[in-house]
């Protein structure tokens, strides 16, 4: 699973040719959660910090993580984004 971001010890991943609804994978630790790009639900659990964390770079980076999402579906390069600063 081909990592896109990394921040504050926080892990942000995407799978090429997932399942719908278009989502990331975040690993903190021994947590591990799946977030949907367009609306936010979370599945699995995480540290309220780390949770809030994820969520605020999710608001800044969504057209380049639909981006990133595409490119996955299509088997091609992901390529990096930003981390949360």
């Amino acid at each position: 699973m081909p990592q896109i971001s990394f921040f504050y010890g926080i892990i942000i991943l995407m799978n090429f040719s997932d399942h719908a609804p278009a989502h990331f994978h975040a690993w903190y630790g021994d947590y591990k959660i799946i977030v949907s790009i367009k609306d936010g639900i979370v599945k699995g659990e995480m540290p309220a910090r780390a949770l809030r964390m994820i969520l605020e770079w999710l608001d800044i980076h969504r057209d380049e993580l639909m981006e990133c999402w595409d490119r996955a579906q299509r088997g091609e390069a992901l390529g990096k984004i930003e981390p949360l600063r």
